[in-house]
């Protein structure tokens, strides 16, 4: 799968299914997504941080991790607003704000709203679209 902390991102679809798992592959280049409270994440509650699957980058840190009871990892908000970047989805017959990786253009879920204060706004993320590091693994 390559080394986690390689700087290069995949330059042809074909290195990105080589990079990532089917699933990650799925929700990050194909904007899929993963059933309700069936992702790994959902109900993650160590402290930690979340990082892009698909590049890295740090996105959101289990301090703004809220249950929002809809089955996805919610955040009210990113840790570095600039990490993360926005886009219209018309899709299913909806309008909704799309939440991509600024770094690599994955697709991380959508933006509400409806989250809790300081922000009300609530990150909903596929937890296909990230990978946890725990404080304790952290350096």
């Amino acid at each position: 799968m390559g080394d986690d902390h390689d700087e290069s991102l995949p330059a042809t679809e074909e290195a990105w299914r080589a990079r990532l798992t089917p699933e990650q592959y799925e929700v990050l280049r194909r904007k899929g997504t993963e059933r309700a409270f069936t992702g790994r994440y959902w109900n993650e509650k160590r402290p930690g941080t979340y990082l892009c699957a698909g590049c890295r980058t740090p996105l959101f840190s289990s301090a703004a991790k809220y249950d929002s009871g809809s089955g996805w990892p919610s955040f009210f908000e990113a840790l570095d607003p600039e990490a993360i970047a926005t886009s219209r989805d018309e899709s299913y017959g909806m309008v909704r704000t799309e939440i991509l990786c600024a770094k690599c253009g994955g697709h991380l879920g959508h933006r509400f709203d409806d989250g809790p204060p300081p922000t009300g706004i609530r990150h909903c993320v596929n937890s296909a679209a990230l990978v946890f590091v725990p404080d304790e693994e952290s350096g």
